[in-house]
């Protein structure tokens, strides 16, 4: 598979992820594609993050890589055809301080593609949020869920142990809010100047 200036995220993760097994690398697509992928576009990441799950040289990534037209620029890969970057982020692959992580093989419209789970994406984001109090990763964890299977019971257990049962209750009044949004859209309404 080739990625072209015409190839969206989910085609450019799927031959990442193609190059990346034909020269006997394991990754796992995660970070914000992931949650990408899971939002359905609602929310748009140029960077793709694959977290190596087993050794690999920095040769062989470079190879792998390049049989897509990427070259590397500092500590990500750069292709002139498409806007998408791709990077490895250090491992292990953990959410927080759970390290049992379990990827999930998803079939897309382009192919195969290792990623995190639905659930695992919602609680790589709501980290952002836990940690650093950032608003937009709570919002994209609030699509996510809206958007795919998610197993909240599963999201409140990995919160609590990481001791942000609050910030949880926050997450889910916000999931609720948007639920409330979409059975009654006409309730909606932008403070400001009124219609004309």
């Amino acid at each position: 598979m080739r990625i072209t200036e015409r190839s969206g995220l989910g085609a450019a993760a799927v031959a990442v992820g193609d190059a990346l097994r034909r020269h006997g690398i394991k990754a796992v697509l995660s970070g914000g594609a992931c949650a990408s992928l899971y939002t359905r576009g609602a929310f748009q990441s140029a960077d793709m993050d694959f977290i190596l799950t087993g050794p690999a040289k920095q040769s062989q990534l470079d190879a792998a890589m390049a049989t897509l037209g990427f070259t590397r620029k500092g500590d990500r890969y750069v292709c002139s055809r498409t806007r998408f970057y791709v990077e490895f982020p250090r491992g292990p692959l953990a959410i927080g301080n759970d390290y049992d992580i379990r990827p999930v093989t998803r079939r897309t419209p382009h192919g195969l593609a290792v990623m995190l789970s639905p659930t695992d994406s919602c609680r790589d984001r709501l980290a952002a949020f836990y940690h650093w109090n950032d608003r937009q990763s709570l919002q994209v964890a609030v699509w996510i869920v809206r958007r795919s299977q998610v197993h909240l019971p599963a999201v409140r257990r990995w919160s609590v142990a990481e001791g942000f049962a609050d910030r949880f209750e926050e997450f889910l009044a916000e999931v609720k809010r948007a639920r409330a949004r979409s059975k009654h859209p006409g309730r909606r309404r932008v403070a400001g100047r009124p219609r004309t």
